[in-house]
């Protein structure tokens, strides 16, 4: 019925392919694919996957993180973290759901959280709460 005068942005998937190296801050609202290697942060709004040639030294913030290549840092997924059986990750999670599958290696703490990171906030609320009451 009412047409924007604005054309639509496309939002496109962002790779760092095999081959690549990049060392810094990556901060993206599409998802994002790492065949290659990639030393630094990540925050992404969307999915991140680290493919089975990529390898990543960095911590990742995501929706949805899947790893089928080696990564040595702590991950963060709003939603689901998947390792796959060629996936190695050395490092501690927090999501709200997780897929280890067969053959996958995991090294270091799991937390589970509520889907979005709500648990996390309840708790911090709750810790602030009776910390007020004992005061």
């Amino acid at each position: 019925m009412f047409k924007s005068s604005k054309p639509q942005a496309q939002q496109t998937d962002t790779l760092i392919g095999y081959g690549t190296q990049i060392e810094g801050k990556i901060v993206c609202e599409t998802n994002l694919r790492i065949e290659g290697n990639f030393t630094g942060e990540i925050e992404c709004a969307r999915d991140v996957t680290i493919g089975e040639n990529g390898s990543a030294h960095s911590n990742i913030s995501a929706a949805d993180i899947v790893i089928a290549g080696l990564v040595h840092g702590n991950i963060h997924a709003k939603g689901k973290l998947t390792i796959t059986p060629t996936g190695r990750l050395h490092g501690n999670f927090t999501s709200a759901s997780v897929i280890i599958h067969e053959g996958a290696l995991f090294v270091g703490e799991s937390k589970m959280s509520a889907p979005g990171g709500e648990a996390d906030a309840a708790g911090k609320a709750q810790k602030q709460a009776a910390a007020a009451r004992e005061e």
